[in-house]
């Protein structure tokens, strides 16, 4: 029997990091440029700044559900074959996608995610 996916403490310390990060941008995006109505009046009105070009992209992406739809394939993926690469993927869009509403399929992702940690690990070699 294989032993279980379980990142290394190196591994872990990564995925902390992307996650708090992803939390951490999805916080500021929307409470200091979505939700703030002096900058979203100035970004719909026409401003060039990268604030509002990141605005502008979240709105887009938000709209799409591509945040949540990212990291339940990354999660469905990760699920099939773990790998921290695509835990970290999903848990960015999953951070993401949370904070900016898709929760739905964000939520769904997170918790595939923690079932991946119950799977087999990869064979190597």
């Amino acid at each position: 029997m294989r032993p279980l996916f379980l990142p290394t403490a190196r591994q872990l310390n990564w995925l902390l990091v992307v996650g708090f990060l992803s939390l951490g941008e999805a916080l500021y995006l929307r409470y200091l440029a979505i939700e703030n109505s002096n900058v979203s009046l100035a970004c719909q009105a026409g401003l060039d700044t990268w604030l509002c070009t990141a605005f502008r992209l979240t709105i887009v992406l938000f709209t799409c559900q591509v945040f949540g739809g990212l990291a339940l394939a990354a999660a469905l993926l990760n699920l099939l074959r773990p790998s921290p690469v695509l835990a970290a993927l999903a848990l960015a869009a999953a951070g993401f996608g949370i904070v900016l509403h898709n929760a739905d399929l964000s939520a769904l992702a997170a918790g595939v995610l923690i079932l991946s940690l119950a799977r087999p690990a990869p064979a190597q070699g």
